[in-house]
């Protein structure tokens, strides 16, 4: 059996060689090894030991992605065969429709989509294109990102392409610490169905609201294409690592950090603030006066 130590040593090595910020990797490091000199983790059982390292490393490191999970099923410590993991994550996506939840026509010719996961864009390519194709002849969109808790950076560059008229918008860019390597996103020059152009869209978020949903909701604002409204979001910017660590326990290491072109920053720790603050309950109202107001 893994010993509460064994499992924070194993955890520590992983965020000392993959965090995104490896100066604040060794004093996340140093403040968890304090804890355990004073003896903090003595005598709780595994899953109180992953929510109280988890408290511990948000308070040295105020980072939303670096957590200590517990895992009902048992996993297995070998690293899983990519092909193997590709294929359960594409059964994952395709169960939960990508991710799209309703696509609906409103009163008054408004369109309404609900989104729960940003679904990579190989895998969910065509039903994104379904989506917009349903809603290519709306005179305003509501984007509901209210429980979209993340997704992946090549679906969010996918939707966002549908709210441009080119390929000729930078969107974000994501450096990654292991290879030092820079990646920018841009706009997609083809789309399988007509882009959202010219017409009002409104973007509704929750402080459920997280990773890759609140980035497309942060550069749909800050490019000025949307309105957003709701309340300000959770707050996770950087692309994260799993990693087992023992059979029930997980490490996520972010090992990635967003950077927006236009801000030169990103939303990790504040959250993507809204346009107009309102309790989740009544977003969708408050979207739905707003743009009656914008079609007149």
């Amino acid at each position: 059996m893994t010993t509460n130590h064994e499992i924070l040593e194993a955890a520590l090595a992983r965020i000392t060689a993959g965090y995104v910020f490896p100066e604040q990797a060794a004093a996340i490091d140093a403040a968890i090894r304090r804890q355990l000199a004073v003896g903090a983790y003595q005598g709780l059982d595994v899953r109180e030991l992953c929510k109280r390292v988890t408290d511990d490393l948000q308070k040295a490191c105020p980072d939303e992605h670096l957590r200590l999970l517990w895992t009902e099923e048992p996993q297995s410590m070998d690293e899983e065969p990519e092909d193997v993991a590709r294929a359960r994550f594409a059964r994952y996506a395709r169960e939960n429709n990508y991710g799209i939840r309703r696509v609906e026509q409103l009163d008054d010719n408004i369109g309404y989509l609900d989104l729960r996961m940003i679904a990579p864009a190989d895998l969910g390519g065509p039903a994104i294109g379904a989506a917009m194709q349903l809603l290519a002849t709306t005179e305003a969109l509501v984007i509901d990102l209210r429980q979209c808790r993340g997704g992946s950076p090549e679906g969010v560059q996918l939707w966002c392409s549908y709210f441009f008229a080119d390929d000729g918008v930078h969107l974000n860019d994501i450096y990654e610490r292991t290879t030092e390597f820079t990646r920018q996103y841009w706009t997609l020059g083809h789309l399988a169905a007509p882009r959202y152009l010219d017409r009002p869209v409104t973007v509704l978020t929750s402080d459920l609201t997280f990773s890759g949903g609140e980035e497309l909701a942060y550069n749909l604002k800050v490019l000025k294409r949307a309105t957003l409204i709701g309340q300000t979001t959770r707050g996770g910017a950087h692309p994260t690592d799993r990693i087992p660590v023992a059979p029930h326990v997980t490490v996520t290491v972010p090992t990635a950090r967003s950077i927006n072109p236009v801000t030169g920053t990103n939303w990790e720790g504040v959250g993507v603030e809204p346009d107009l603050a309102v309790t989740p309950g009544r977003a969708l109202k408050a979207a739905l006066e707003h743009l009656r107001t914008r079609l007149g």
